[in-house]
């Protein structure tokens, strides 16, 4: 009985405690510890005002409130009469966030912006724990697995916490074999060469074997690769499985399993073209194909000739033209036959040309080289050239040309730019086995407060040259086809027999003739004061020391339809250039010329560029550079030491000194030559994306000769090779080579270098 009244009292209590509390009111809310949250904020987000009952249910409501928006880690709230005061303790904010072991510059970049967390995030368990998962998951899409990462944080002042993400990347799983069940006509090599999981290659760690590292994130696309690599053999009823990768965690290798009914083998039947374009006839479609009847039916082909109908039809004002293959297979005779369906929709005018990403160049520089303006008709041509065109200034990193649909028939074209660095205050240097140490330092800008105009001031000292140089170019005076160049300099080089020491300057006006072809005179000077080595032992004293000055005219012919300044990955460029120059100076004591005379001077430099990524899925460019040079001067006039042609070095033929390269006389005498001709063979193959680096292999092949001097026997050609390694590096200082060279067929006294560097030239 006693228990029963007790319990009974207490129900009682609590009763009018409640009762109580529930018909009090709030007269004041006060909030404490609140960071992210204004006052006016918290009290909407608690949902209680002041005049409302003070309950146990409103109280706890907005307790749960606060917890939801996910700032805090306590909320408690203490009662003074009719006040309420809430008190909070906040979550710590991320003042900083850092990873170690995986990697610097732009590769630690791009995982931080993949982890899900970012500097002024609040600190939250689970998000760490997903953080270090994202993680975990980028590595085994690398390769790498039982890969650990742990967090430490430390604390930044009052409220906030730095965290570093430390990454241990685990061990690579390696391939060491792929089988491929039911594969007959095919070989394996053929099979996987596109795929991202291959076996591993014997000397697999050179750039261009495979060194067999699995990418477990493509593994399942590989299965589409290995069909696409049958289809491109006419294999089209080709079945391939999902692939099968069985690893050994002790040694961490690993096999792949594949198995393939390989079907019959098609080749290309009737071909036939579906349109109604004004203007263009299926014989003239057709002839632009690269499939045709009898051949081996090879789906890559069949996907570029449907990119080459669409670019045809969109060069008549066609923007959205569809091409839709058709394809009828007969098992028994082996064919397929191919029906192409142009669906060409309606003829698309230019709206408007949209500039963006540009901060520096002006709208008016990029215009000059989108070959579409407003009320133009589309052309898919003159938009795949209008991005080249930008690509050779050198002006862009990045260039996106897209098209955005308006209205059935008019379309924007925005043009969007990721601008890279063009000015430049460099001070740099490097060696050679010639020149020693060189020292340089320029300021340059391809592009003047965003105008266009190229402007470099310069210069370059070694243990044998000292050379100056201004320059100026305007490529296109008030945005017209016209442009205007101006050079000065001033050159001191010690060759092996003389030095020379002269200067000069140049003035020019071109014109664009058509789209990639310019045209250009100009006339120039030079004063040059060559002086006889005492150094060198020499019978041919008098022709090293040539005094004398010459007027020039100038008239170039440019081809260039090259994708890009720096890397171009298409095109040809080729420079045609004619000197007219007559030369006045002092008389020899030789009887053996009357004297200086004209001279004419002919060059021509030729390079062809060709990528071949998207034939092997693989950023190899493929260059071959040809340079022709030739001097000619009247009956018994003397052509000087310091204008004939000597070959070595960058440019020419690497792996011999500079100039080093010449006809000389019985005594040994290098007389210079008055023609020459070099060809280089390049393979260019990425090293680092980030770091803009790429390694070249290359194969230099020239010749020298000249014409009889009187009272010398006839000159035989010289000829020499050489084979290497170029380090190319995009630096902010513009392109820097560093060359690996050997000679090939060097002979007794040639002047041979296995290392050169150049910074700035680029053909």
């Amino acid at each position: 009985m006693t228990t029963k009244i007790g319990i009974f009292k207490i129900l009682t209590f609590w009763m009018l405690i409640g009762a109580l509390l529930s018909a009090q009111k709030i007269t004041q809310l006060k909030f404490d510890g609140l960071a992210h949250l204004s006052p006016t904020m918290a009290k909407e987000i608690s949902g209680i005002n002041v005049g409302d009952e003070m309950s146990a249910e409103n109280i706890n409501n907005s307790i749960k409130n606060f917890f939801q928006q996910g700032y805090f880690t306590d909320v408690w709230v203490d009662k003074y009469g009719g006040t309420l005061v809430y008190h909070f303790t906040e979550k710590l904010s991320i003042a900083n966030i850092s990873i170690k072991g995986y990697g610097t510059g732009d590769d630690g970049k791009k995982l931080l912006k993949g982890i899900g967390l970012k500097k002024g995030d609040l600190y939250d368990i689970m998000k760490v724990k997903m953080s270090k998962q994202a993680i975990h998951t980028k590595m085994e899409t690398q390769g790498f697995y039982d890969t650990v990462v742990e967090v430490t944080s430390s604390p930044v002042g009052k409220g906030s916490i730095s965290l570093v993400f430390e990454v241990n990347k685990g061990e690579k799983v390696i391939i060491k074999k792929m089988n491929i069940v039911g594969a007959k006509d095919l070989i394996k090599s053929d099979i996987q060469f596109d795929l991202a999981n291959k076996e591993k290659d014997w000397w697999g760690w050179l750039p261009w074997r495979n060194n067999g590292e699995a990418s477990i994130q493509q593994l399942e696309y590989d299965a589409y690769r290995v069909k696409d690599a049958y289809m491109r053999e006419g294999y089209l009823d080709a079945v391939v499985s999902k692939p099968l990768m069985r690893v050994d965690f002790g040694s961490y290798n690993a096999e792949v399993d594949y198995k393939v009914d390989e079907g019959v083998q098609y080749r290309v039947g009737a071909i036939s073209i579906t349109e109604e374009v004004e203007g263009v006839t299926v014989k003239k479609l057709k002839s632009l194909l690269t499939l045709s009847e009898g051949k081996v039916f090879n789906i890559k082909k069949m996907r570029k000739d449907i990119k080459t109908l669409e670019e045809e039809v969109g060069n008549y004002g066609f923007a959205y033209a569809k091409v839709i293959p058709q394809m009828q297979k007969d098992a028994n005779s082996k064919r397929v036959n191919l029906q192409y369906i142009i669906q060409a929709g309606e003829v698309v005018t230019i709206n408007d040309v949209v500039i963006s990403g540009n901060d520096t160049t002006k709208d008016r520089v990029i215009r000059r080289y989108i070959y579409l303006a407003p009320g133009d008709k589309f052309n898919a041509t003159d938009l795949k050239e209008s991005k080249s065109a930008l690509g050779r200034t050198g002006f862009f990193e990045k260039i996106d040309i897209q098209s955005q649909r308006v209205s059935a028939n008019k379309i924007n074209l925005v043009v969007n730019v990721k601008e890279t660095s063009t000015g430049t205050i460099s001070v740099g240097g490097g060696y050679g086995s010639y020149e020693g140490l060189m020292v340089n330092a320029s300021i340059s800008d391809k592009n003047i407060f965003g105008s266009g105009i190229n402007a470099t001031l310069g210069f370059e000292l070694s243990k044998i040259s000292r050379n100056y140089n201004l320059s100026f170019v305007n490529p296109k005076i008030w945005d017209s086809m016209y442009s205007l160049s101006m050079s000065f300099y001033k050159k001191d080089y010690e060759y092996i027999e003389y030095k020379q020491d002269q200067i000069g300057g140049s003035i020019s006006i071109g014109k664009e003739l058509a789209r990639h072809l310019h045209a250009s005179i100009g006339v120039g000077y030079v004063d040059n004061q060559s002086t006889y080595n005492t150094d060198y032992v020499s019978t041919l004293i008098n022709y090293y020391n040539d005094k004398y000055q010459k007027t020039s005219l100038y008239a170039g012919l440019s081809y260039d339809n090259t994708d890009d300044y720096y890397v171009p990955r298409e095109g040809v460029k080729a420079i045609l250039n004619l000197e007219y120059g007559n030369l006045s100076g002092d008389d020899y004591n030789t009887t053996l010329y009357k004297g200086y005379g004209d001279i004419i001077k002919t060059s021509l430099k030729v390079g062809v560029y060709y990528g071949l990524e998207d034939i092997i899925d693989y950023d190899l460019i493929l260059r071959a550079k040809g340079r022709y040079t030739n001097i000619s001067a009247g009956s018994d006039e003397y052509i000087p030491i310091a204008e004939r042609l000597f070959m070595g070095g960058v440019g020419s033929v690497r792996g011999y000194d500079p100039y080093s390269l010449s006809p000389t006389t019985l005594a040994g005498d290098r007389i210079g030559g008055t023609n020459s001709a070099s060809i280089s063979l390049e393979a260019s193959v990425p090293l680092s994306k980030a770091a803009k680096m790429r390694l070249a292999f290359f194969y230099d092949y020239g010749v020298i000769g000249s014409d009889d001097m009187p009272g010398q026997p006839a000159f035989s050609d010289i000829t020499r090779s050489s084979a290497g390694v170029v380090l190319e590096w995009q630096s902010a200082f513009g392109p820097i080579n560093l060359v690996f060279a050997q000679a090939l067929d060097d002979q007794p006294g040639d002047r041979t270098a296995v290392f050169e560097f150049s910074m700035g030239s680029k053909f």
